[in-house]
């Protein structure tokens, strides 16, 4: 687990305090019991920013290419309920001309609601 996930903001606001009152990144580290990158980090990050606070993580969403045929997508379930994941796929690539990997469609999918399992015909045995 890192460092940053075990401590809270308040106690990284302690170690950052800590140095601008004067002390040294070495007399933080060993009374935090942290590292002193830990401390340099935080001290870089305190004045780049002005906060202790994370970045926000991830690309944020909603412009991949199948943000241009959502609509279409959301219609097409709707039309036809029982449609397979790798049918979306090819009618995805013969109607709307967009390539996608089924992982990439399925994210969407998921991103869209609760989803249902086809069962085949045969099913699986049940255990005894």
């Amino acid at each position: 687990m890192p460092i940053r996930d075990s401590l809270c903001l308040w106690q990284m606001l302690r170690v950052v305090d800590f140095v601008e009152e004067g002390h040294t990144h070495r007399a933080a580290a060993a009374q935090f019991r942290v590292s002193i990158k830990f401390v340099n980090d935080m001290v870089i990050l305190k004045r780049m920013t002005g906060s202790l606070e994370a970045k926000k993580q991830g690309n944020g969403g909603g412009h991949g290419k199948l943000s241009r045929v959502a609509g279409w997508i959301e219609r097409r379930i709707k039309e036809k309920r029982d449609l397979t994941l790798d049918e979306l796929v090819v009618e995805l690539r013969d109607v709307q001309g967009v390539e996608a990997h089924r992982t990439s469609v399925w994210r969407h999918l998921r991103g869209l609601g609760p989803t249902q399992k086809k069962r085949l015909a045969g099913g699986r045995a049940e255990a005894a």
